[in-house]
């Protein structure tokens, strides 16, 4: 399968701009790139066609020596975040070529994928949307999730029942996000709308189809 190339980058915040029409619109200022590509896959060696590219470099003690020398053979620096995709033809990509914001065009639609904002332990009112219980004098039943057992038979709890847990923190995409301005010397991207996590949040941007 074939999908487009994408870029990493991370969330610096949210703020509004206005439209020619006088509209405030909500956007996302993303800092993108610059990335390294890390490795070419070749269909006679891999049996597929892809890129690897790599992101945000570090000091040597913090990798592995697997990692280092993974880079290290092609010359590049130690970079934290590796991801790769399949393409159609390599004549275009080269080791060590790098990805900046000048990959992307104003009006483009992306899908943004991050981690989103972990919430801790929640309960069935907050991670479910469930309904509480009376709140008048002599209940005892708020917010506690009642009855979750299905009987003497089968005497037990169904996987997948909606109870209370981990909420949030989860790997999530946002598609269709618009580019509405581009800034190349600062490598900033402005997205219409909001993408997953807090301000420094690592993203990876793709381009919509």
């Amino acid at each position: 399968m074939i999908v487009s190339i994408g870029i990493f980058g991370n969330k610096i915040g949210m703020t509004q701009i206005f439209d020619k029409n006088g509209l405030a619109l909500p956007v996302t200022v993303v800092s993108v790139g610059p990335c390294f590509i890390t490795q070419l896959k070749t269909e006679k060696n891999n049996g597929y066609d892809a890129i690897q590219i790599g992101y945000s470099k570090g000091q040597p003690s913090k990798f592995s020596k697997a990692e280092l020398g993974h880079l290290e053979k092609n010359g590049l620096s130690p970079l934290f975040h590796l991801c790769e995709y399949r393409v159609k033809d390599l004549e275009d990509y080269s080791l060590g070529q790098i990805l900046t914001v000048d990959n992307f065009k104003v009006g483009q639609f992306v899908n943004v994928t991050g981690k989103s904002i972990g919430k801790g332990f929640s309960g069935n009112q907050k991670r479910h949307k469930f309904k509480r219980g009376p709140m008048s004098h002599g209940s005892k039943n708020h917010r506690a999730p009642g009855s979750i057992g299905p009987g003497t038979t089968p005497g037990r709890v169904f996987p997948g029942k909606l109870m209370a847990g981990q909420l949030g923190s989860k790997k999530i995409t946002v598609s269709k996000l618009e580019i509405l301005g581009i800034d190349g010397k600062q490598n900033l991207l402005i997205l219409k709308g909001s993408v997953p996590g807090k301000p420094g949040n690592l993203l990876n941007i793709v381009v919509s189809h």
